[in-house]
């Protein structure tokens, strides 16, 4: 794997993502008294690499860490810091089931039967552990319900739970002075508990929030820091799409008519192939919930 790591503005640096075990993207924020953290890392050993690099630069350590969700890859590496952990209040209570728990991979494969993680993560977590008997799940120190101010000194972190379909408990979080806004995996589908879906009401409040920072540059955990002219032309299509969904509901062959004339292409692209499956399975299980 080759890391990378980057200053993306003047108070951020990031360690970027790798996919081969689904490492997401970590970022310090320093202020003029304190550093934060946004994300621990998917293992103490993903952790590492970004403190071995702060240590080489001359960088200060962070002083606490804030969670985006609670996801495993975002979690678990918490140990390797040993700094206090912010985080939502249904991330905080998921950690907590999560860490009374003795890992093995019977373990690994009894969360996949309940729904709480699904086979990808499962394989990620062999990859990531030589001996997944080694896991340890930190519960979080400071725990807030709604959003939370972190002053670094010159420098205010906004942290806000924002939900969605990808993880209930996901949170934005938004770097004032650098316009930056970390929105960790919130706009993806879910991804546990059967069939990815998303839901065009859950998507569509997402984008609305976002909208309501004058963030510059975007950051998404598995993606890498977009400039706002480009991350809004590409959302544009994604919004587009689910206002599609919200009117036609299941009238698959209406979407992707009115997909494609939106577009301005003959057949609809492969990421809208997929997504329409997604927002299908959304409709699907909110006729179910009736």
């Amino acid at each position: 794997m080759m890391t990378r790591f980057e200053r993306i503005s003047e108070h951020i640096t990031i360690m970027h993502a790798e996919h081969e075990t689904d490492r997401p993207i970590l970022a310090v924020v320093k202020g003029a008294d304190k550093t934060l953290l946004i994300d621990a890392g998917n293992s103490p050993k993903h952790a590492a690499l970004f403190q071995s690099y702060l240590k080489q630069e001359g960088h200060p350590s962070p002083d606490y860490v804030v969670l985006t969700h609670w996801h495993w890859d975002h979690t678990f590496g918490l140990p390797a810091w040993n700094i206090p952990v912010i985080a939502q209040s249904g991330t905080s209570e998921m950690l907590r089931q999560l860490a009374g728990l003795e890992w093995s991979k019977e373990t690994l494969r009894e969360l996949e039967d309940k729904g709480i993680i699904n086979d990808q993560s499962s394989s990620d977590i062999t990859k990531e552990y030589s001996d997944v008997s080694g896991i340890r799940v930190i519960v979080p120190d400071l725990v807030f319900k709604e959003q939370l101010e972190i002053d670094l000194g010159g420098v205010i972190c906004d942290v806000e739970l924002v939900g969605g379909d990808h993880a209930a408990d996901s949170c934005y979080v938004y770097v004032r002075e650098d316009k930056t806004l970390f929105m960790g995996d919130a706009l993806g589908p879910s991804i546990y508990g059967g069939p990815r879906y998303y839901t065009p009401g859950n998507f569509l409040a997402l984008l609305t929030r976002m909208r309501q920072y004058e963030a510059e540059i975007f950051v998404e955990s598995h993606g890498i820091p977009t400039e706002k002219s480009e991350f809004y032309r590409d959302i544009h299509r994604w919004e587009q799409f689910a206002l599609f969904v919200a009117q036609h509901g299941d009238n698959t062959e209406m979407i992707k008519q009115e997909m494609t004339g939106y577009l301005n292409v003959d057949s609809l692209p492969n990421e809208f192939i997929q997504a329409m499956d997604y927002f299908m399975e959304g409709i699907r299980r909110q006729k179910d919930a009736l």
